[in-house]
């Protein structure tokens, strides 16, 4: 039987589902979070929809195992390839980033650009999910590459990033977007710098923000809301823990404890889950979270 205090799992590649967090800490403060980011096999935008479907099957099971009572693909790339083929394999409510941020976008403009991780906007996810809601929208989705790889290496306040953003955004300029999507958790981390370059006017939608209020209405409808008080926050990643401490401070506030995690080995193996990213893990004596 699920209990009410039992923690919501939450899950992205990297720090970008840090955002989702987040706004559960604003939205949702009395709730305990299992974090897991999945760093050793980040970034997953340029993985298969197999490779994808299988990651998001081995994180599912260990927070199964580790007994949450929701989970929140803090990942639009996962959300794309392959929520609707897990919801129905575990016995808790899978929610994903799509439908609220699609349905936050017609609430705002008619002319959407998206941009994404190249899988989910090689999906059309976004373009399907806002057009089912208004037909006469129009949308258009933008892969980018590269933009996960220089938030995770921390340089985003760079003249590099300025230009490689100014690229990614023209084509979308171009056709005189009124509203932006972030369809990527990692994305709104760039907020900044996509405002500098943005027209005042465009307005930006963060589907993190929308995801939660999902969940939130989830948990009343559940009666699963938890005790006041008592919230906690625990962290995992499988790759290094200490790189993800360090980078995640800037995002939460303060550094977290990180715990490295061996996720279970879940049907067939995926035919590359090398990491794409070079990480090194600094060997640290203590650290305090605050």
């Amino acid at each position: 039987m699920t209990n009410h205090n039992q923690p919501i799992g939450v899950f992205d590649s990297g720090v970008g589902g840090l955002t989702v967090l987040r706004a559960m800490y604003r939205q949702l403060p009395d709730e305990s979070v299992l974090y897991f980011g999945d760093t050793a096999r980040l970034p997953y935008g340029t993985r298969s929809p197999q490779e994808i479907l299988q990651f998001v099957r081995e994180i599912l099971v260990w927070m199964a195992q580790s007994r949450v009572k929701m989970a929140i693909v803090a990942c639009n790339t996962s959300s794309a390839l392959a929520l609707e083929a897990v919801r129905g394999e575990f016995n808790f409510p899978i929610l994903g980033l799509i439908l609220p941020g699609a349905r936050a976008a017609v609430g705002y403009g008619q002319r959407i650009g998206v941009i994404a991780t190249p899988a989910t906007a090689a999906s059309g996810a976004y373009r399907r999910a806002i057009l089912e809601m208004n037909p006469s929208a129009e949308v258009w989705e933008m892969g980018c590459p590269e933009f996960v790889p220089l938030i995770e290496g921390n340089r985003i306040h760079t003249l590099q990033t300025r230009e490689i953003i100014r690229e990614y955004l023209q084509p979308l300029l171009a056709q005189q977007i009124d509203t932006l999507v972030y369809g990527c958790t990692h994305y709104p981390l760039l907020e900044p710098v996509l405002r500098q370059l943005l027209p005042p006017e465009v307005t930006l939608v963060d589907p993190a923000t929308y995801v939660v209020q999902a969940a939130a209405q989830e948990l009343d409808l559940l009666g699963l809301r938890a005790t006041p008080g008592q919230a906690t926050t625990q962290f995992g990643v499988s790759g290094c823990p200490q790189a993800f401490a360090n980078l995640s401070h800037q995002w939460l506030g303060f550094v977290p404890q990180v715990e490295e995690v061996a996720l279970p080995h879940v049907g067939p193996p995926s035919h590359s889950q090398e990491s794409v990213v070079d990480e090194v893990c600094p060997v640290v004596e203590s650290r305090e979270a605050s």
